[in-house]
């Protein structure tokens, strides 16, 4: 896995690569969390984002599916910082 950008095979054979948006450590959980996208776009104009279980130590990095209520409450908490972070930057800029 490069540092910034990564692909995975889908079940049907197709390569997709995604941008890595950030990694963490979660204190709370003891694990290392991936949040990525591949830039695609929903419904609502909102670009896709991903979250994984992912092991930094190891050389070819797997990446595992977050299945606790809890781990999601981290990644939504850090997500909606972030985002109130870049909106209050925006909002400065343009003043």
């Amino acid at each position: 896995m490069k540092k910034n950008r990564f692909s995975m095979m889908t079940e049907e054979g197709k390569e997709v690569f995604y941008d890595v948006l950030f990694t963490f450590e979660s204190e709370e959980t003891n694990k290392n969390y991936i949040v990525y996208t591949d830039n695609s776009v929903d419904e609502t104009g909102n670009v896709r984002v991903f979250a994984s279980i992912y092991y930094p130590e190891e050389e070819d990095s797997r990446l595992d599916p977050i299945t606790t209520e809890k781990e999601w409450k981290v990644i939504e908490t850090i997500l909606s910082t972030l985002q109130e972070e870049i909106q209050k930057k925006d909002s400065d800029d343009e003043q």
